[in-house]
This record gives C-alpha cells, sequence and structure tokens, in this order.
C-alpha cells in the first residue's frame, strides 16, 4: 500500500471524511398519497424519487414519519421560485443528495399530525408502531420499491426511526436515530426527575399550532407570508379533506398538561391508560434485541440527554452499530463547544454527516463493501482540543477514575479531608440559570441558534462553588462524572444541580457538564436497570420514593451527563452546586427557600469521581 492510500484508508474511518460515490441520478419527482390504516385513518404519503429513474427502475427507500408536517405549502406567488425545502436552507439539499444516490424518500404525517387524519394523544403511542408495519408494507408493494427500508429522522422523528426496528420487518435494514430520546422521562421531559418546564411549554405549544395544519407563530411574520400550511395530499378534494383532518386534532393532548402531572415514570394518571415508562424504547427491548437491526446513533455532548442515549444504545445492545457524539446543537447545524465562538457552522458539516449516513445506507441497504463491519464503532469529539476520535468500546481505553473531595475554604482536593468537622450551609437562590440557549431548550432548530453557555464566573455568586488547583499536566475528563453528597435541607423537596466547569487561568469559566436530581428519587435502586448504565441508578418509580427528612443528613450519588473535554495543563476543575436553574426547570418547592448543608469532613466526605486520562 502507498502512502496515498494508507491515508485515505485512514481518513475514510475517520467521522465526517467519507466520499461519496459519484452521483447516479439527477432531480427529484414527488407523488402524495393516501394510505388507509386496517381502522380506516388514513395517513398522508409523500414519495420522493429521482428524477431521472427509469419507469421500471427499483431503489430502496428511506422512511422518516414525522410530527411536524412532511411537507410545506408555499403560497402563490412564492411557489414560483421558492420549494418547500427552500424555507429551510440547512436542509434543502438533503433530499436531492439522497435521491442521486439512487434512494427514495418516504416522508409520513403520523397519526393525528399533518394533513393525516386522527388523534395524536401523546408522544409514540402504540398504535403508531402498528402504522408503521403498515407503511411499510404499502412501501414494499410499490412498484418502484426493491423492498429494502430503512429508517432516519431527529429529535421526535429519530424515535419514530428506532422503533421501527420494534416491528421485526424482514424489510427494515438498518435505522438512523439522531439526537432524539428513547427514554423521554430522563432525556428531555424530567431529567433527574424534575420537570423540564420551558421546553416542554414551547414544544407543546408548537405542535399545537402545527396540528391546525397553518403556519404557528413560531414561524413568524415572514413564514407566515410565505408558507400556507402544510401540504395537502394530492388527491381529489384534497384540501376538503385537510380540512377535515384538521379537525379531528382538535382531540390531539397537549405534551405540558400531560407532562406537568408526572412525578414517576410508572404512575397513571386520570383518564390516561399509560405511563411514561410505555412510551420509552426500552419497553421493546426484548424485539430489538430479536430484530437486531444496524444502527447509527446520533447525539451531542451539549444537546438535553441525547449523549448519554447513545452510550446507553451502545452499552445496552450488540446489534451492529455506529455512533457519533459531537459537540453540535439540537440538530447538528451549528458548532456548539464552548471553547470555540458561538455561531461557527457544525464540525463536520452538515452535508459531510449525510455522507456518513450514506455510507451506512449503502453499507446495510445495499450490499457494498466500503468499509464499515458488523462490530461497534463510536466516534466522539473532544472539546477543548477540538478533535474527532473514535472506539469500540466505552469507556474508551486509557480511562481510570480521579477523585475530587469537596473541601474547606471553597477548594476541591485530591486528599480526603482530615477534619473531624467541616461542612458548608448554602441558601437556595431561585435567580440561579444556565441562560436562555442551554443543553435542555432544543428549539433552535425553530429560531435558528445554538447551544450558547455565557462565562459562568458571575455564577459565583448564586451557586456554592468548590474548585482544584491549577492543573499541572493537560487532563481528559470523558465519560460520566458521578457525583456524591453528604447533604441536608431545610425543606422536603428540593433538587441538587450540580454543574462540571474549566476555570481559565483569567478566572473566566467554561460550562462543561451537568447532573440534577430530584432528593425524593434519591435511592439508588436495587432493581435491574432497563440498559446498561455507568452511573448509579435511580428507578424513577414509586416504589422506591424516598422524601428527605429537614435537617437529615442523606447520601446523594448520581451520575452527570457524559462529556468529553480537555481541561489544559494551569486550567481548574470547578464544581458548582445550586438548588434551581431559573427559566428552564420547575422551582422544586413551589413555596420555601432550602438552605443545603454539605458535609466535607472525615466521617462524611462528599466528592466527585472523574473519568479521565491523564496526560
Amino acid at each position: 500500500m502507498t502512502d496515498s492510500q494508507d491515508f485515505l484508508t485512514h481518513s475514510q474511518n475517520n467521522f465526517g471524511s467519507y466520499v461519496p460515490p459519484a452521483p447516479k441520478y439527477s432531480g427529484t419527482k414527488s407523488y402524495s398519497y393516501y394510505v388507509p390504516m386496517n381502522d380506516g385513518v388514513e395517513l398522508a404519503v409523500e414519495v420522493v424519487l429521482p428524477g431521472d429513474m427509469p419507469e421500471d427502475g427499483k431503489v430502496p427507500a428511506l422512511l422518516t414519519q414525522t410530527r411536524y408536517w412532511r411537507q410545506m405549502e408555499i403560497r402563490w406567488p412564492f411557489n414560483l421560485f421558492i420549494r418547500p425545502e427552500d424555507t429551510n436552507p440547512d436542509f434543502k439539499e438533503f433530499k436531492p443528495f439522497f435521491t442521486s444516490q439512487g434512494y427514495a424518500i418516504v416522508l409520513v404525517d403520523v397519526r393525528g399530525t399533518g394533513a393525516s387524519f386522527g388523534t395524536w394523544p401523546y408522544p409514540w403511542p402504540p398504535i403508531s408502531i402498528e402504522d408503521s408495519k403498515e407503511i411499510v408494507d404499502w412501501i414494499v408493494a410499490q412498484s418502484w420499491s426493491n423492498g429494502n427500508i430503512a429508517g432516519y429522522g431527529i429529535s421526535y422523528v429519530g424515535t419514530t426511526a428506532e422503533l421501527l426496528s420494534v416491528i421485526n420487518h424482514p424489510a427494515i435494514k438498518a435505522t438512523i436515530p439522531m439526537f432524539n430520546h428513547p427514554d423521554g422521562y430522563i432525556d428531555i421531559a424530567l431529567p433527574g426527575g424534575v420537570l423540564n418546564q420551558r421546553f416542554l411549554r414551547d414544544w407543546g405549544n408548537f405542535d399545537f399550532g402545527l396540528d391546525k395544519t397553518t403556519p404557528p407563530p413560531e414561524f413568524g411574520l415572514l413564514g407566515k407570508i410565505i408558507v400556507k400550511g402544510v401540504k395537502p395530499v394530492d388527491v381529489p378534494d384534497g384540501r376538503k379533506k385537510l380540512k377535515a383532518a384538521a379537525k379531528e386534532h382538535a382531540d390531539n393532548g397537549c405534551v405540558y398538561d400531560l407532562a406537568k402531572l408526572v412525578t414517576f415514570r410508572d404512575e397513571h394518571q386520570p383518564g390516561i391508560d399509560i405511563c411514561v415508562d410505555d412510551i420509552t424504547l426500552h419497553k421493546h427491548k426484548k424485539m430489538i434485541i430479536q430484530a437486531g437491526v444496524p444502527t447509527f446513533g446520533f447525539g451531542s455532548w451539549l444537546d438535553a440527554g441525547t449523549a448519554d442515549a447513545v452510550i446507553r444504545r451502545f452499552l445496552t445492545f450488540d446489534h451492529p452499530q455506529r455512533a457519533a457524539i459531537g459537540a453540535w446543537e439540537h440538530g447538528g447545524r451549528y458548532h456548539a463547544s464552548p471553547y470555540k465562538p458561538t455561531g461557527l457552522r457544525s464540525d463536520p458539516p452538515l452535508e459531510l454527516q449525510w455522507a456518513e449516513m450514506l455510507r451506512f445506507f449503502d453499507r446495510y441497504m445495499k450490499g457494498e463493501d466500503n468499509g464499515i463491519t458488523d462490530g461497534k464503532r463510536l466516534f466522539y469529539y473532544t472539546m477543548g482540543e477540538e478533535t474527532w476520535k473514535q472506539t469500540s468500546t466505552w469507556p474508551p481505553d486509557g480511562i481510570s477514575k480521579r477523585r475530587y473531595y469537596l473541601d474547606e475554604n471553597n477548594s476541591l482536593s485530591i486528599e480526603a479531608p482530615t477534619a473531624n468537622t467541616g461542612r458548608d450551609n448554602y441558601t437556595v437562590d431561585y435567580q440561579a440559570t444556565t441562560g436562555e440557549h442551554n443543553r435542555w431548550w432544543e428549539m433552535s432548530g425553530i429560531y435558528n441558534t445554538s447551544v450558547i453557555y455565557s462565562d459562568r464566573r458571575a455564577d459565583s455568586r448564586s451557586v456554592l462553588c468548590y474548585t482544584s488547583p491549577p492543573l499541572e499536566n493537560d487532563l481528559e475528563i470523558t465519560g460520566h462524572p458521578v457525583i456524591n453528597l453528604y447533604a441536608a435541607s431545610t425543606e422536603a423537596d428540593c433538587v441538587f444541580y450540580v454543574y462540571l466547569e474549566d476555570v481559565n487561568p483569567d478566572g473566566s469559566v467554561i460550562y462543561v457538564t451537568e447532573g440534577q436530581l430530584r432528593a425524593l428519587h434519591r435511592k439508588v435502586s436495587s432493581s435491574q436497570s432497563p440498559y446498561k448504565l455507568l452511573v448509579p441508578y435511580h428507578s424513577f418509580k414509586e416504589e422506591d420514593v424516598l422524601p428527605l427528612i429537614p435537617g437529615e443528613t442523606v447520601e446523594i450519588s448520581f451520575g452527570l451527563l457524559p462529556t468529553s473535554v480537555l481541561i489544559k495543563k494551569g486550567h481548574c476543575i470547578r464544581i458548582s452546586i445550586t438548588g434551581h436553574d431559573q427559566g428552564t426547570f420547575v422551582r422544586l418547592p413551589e413555596k420555601g427557600i432550602p438552605v443545603y448543608t454539605i458535609q466535607r469532613n472525615q466521617e462524611l466526605a462528599s466528592f466527585i469521581d472523574l473519568p479521565v486520562i491523564e496526560r
């Protein structure tokens, strides 16, 4: 092998370096249909084919089942020069990219949304899985289909893609769930058992607007001028049927109204025959294992719990997997590393992310030998170092544990405390916040923004901080930090938020990651977790509730969300503790101001364990 060949082989194995084959087709042609389900409910389906594909041509299909309109309708006269895809400049070439490589794209408005009939009672209802099977059967029966299908999608749509594995259909060859929430309780709705109030309220309002089939307020004035609404299906009386479908959507559920009633993941609310656990992916674990569908998961260290979801999947399932965890916002358009200026485009760019998707689809839908093997491969981005790495195991080789103890004078020490007494009191500041564009909002795609964490040094006044001495060498932290606190509260119902931060020599403070736990969920469960974990398992089930007794010191141990970051020589590690994140999470308790007492002494030594690679 020549040096140039060796370089090509190496680069092709790095995430974002794959060079796709030359296009096979040009242009696109689209058709829309109503496909009736077994119960008579009609779902709106859009099919996009390569424009110059022969009449007798057969291609595999990429299926996306969306809650956010399969296609927009552009008003006249804008429709004379604007395509629906042009309303999202970042993704306007997505469909042509894949159709040019010999794929059909099938877009479905899930039951109760878009131009489809029926109702949407809550996220991922069981009937949607049954609908998926019927849609797959319909695709296989089409004259242009070669019988091979893969699912893909971002966020909610990523989970509908991953749920395709559950139907165990021979046509399903692969799935690419991207930035999704396979366990909605911990991944986005109630991380640590705390209601993500802002996101659920804004997402619920957005969905409510979409379900009217006209542009919601989030589209803005220009969007309302250009976009008429969801595209009617191309059938006789298509617009009349669209209006009839919209009437049925009036009975849809409100995700915020439902979620704000939830405390435990296994509780059933009055009038609802389902709990949060019933709409998680792990409910179908046996079927997913049996199907063994190859999966390529995308997530971000800075996007809700999507990186944690990728790692849980990677650890739990043995079917062929590729995974990528970057420093992105929700969707992979923008760079979100706090070590880089805001507003930068993603690394790698979207087009190169699509190329990686294509490579995966080609391997499992066309059987092409393009270097992908049937094992596991996880690509991950290390912030601060700003480099991509890869591993076939998690944690990666070379990881060890470094323990830092909370110590006197708000310090972190690698030496255990020797004093018989030592504690710090902290009065919760309900103005403490991580800002408007933090990891938990996830509406960045609507408002064209990234995840942004500003300098957190000013937050020292509203949080309880512990800071290490300057590092003598660079230190990589890759994995799940685990906090172990001996703490008391003057209030029975409260939340412990813990932030891992990087302190520059100039005093500026960089957000790295976080974790939170509602105190009544603090019991480390003795039951088996539905997936493999590297952190203490909190079930968030009613049987494991363990309320605080005000003033009583208890042990509180939980994992922070995973990260990969290089803390450079001369920088300090900071741990910040607070009891609220104003503007994001619900206030707990609703009234009263807790005072926390954190123990840091020989008998009750609070600490954090960091997964590190020594440099």
